[in-house]
């Protein structure tokens, strides 16, 4: 069993920064690729980031280019997602996700065997 926790989301200004965790807790024993998605409310699960055991290959969404950065300190057992320049858009649940079943990194929401609650993320104007 793996457990995932999200934190750091919160209410920010546009233009603002916020950096997001997620705590992964339980049987950790192999290596395992993580990803950040998001979530609107009547909308689609997003793919927001991806980063592989070693940190070496990382993936991002189109429309997070440039702004945000993934990112892993396997030693603690924790990923991390920076966020800068945000925009009203960004608003969302952010959750991230473990891939037990690979080293590397996915784009999608199927390819993940665990998932976090989330962390709610409120861009203002």
């Amino acid at each position: 069993q793996v457990q995932l926790v999200e934190s750091g989301g919160g209410l920010v200004q546009a233009g603002g920064s916020l950096r997001l965790s997620c705590a992964v807790s339980g049987r950790t024993f192999m290596r395992y690729g993580m990803g950040w998605f998001r979530q609107a409310p009547g909308k689609e699960r997003e793919f927001v980031a991806a980063i592989t055991w070693s940190g070496g290959t990382t993936y991002y969404g189109d429309s997070v280019k440039g702004r945000f950065t993934i990112s892993r300190d396997n030693a603690k057992n924790t990923v991390y997602l920076q966020m800068n320049s945000l925009k009203p858009e960004d608003t969302a649940l952010y959750l991230c996700a473990a891939d037990l079943k690979f080293s590397s990194a996915s784009t999608y929401p199927r390819d993940y065997d665990y998932w976090g609650r989330g962390t709610q993320v409120t861009v203002s104007s």
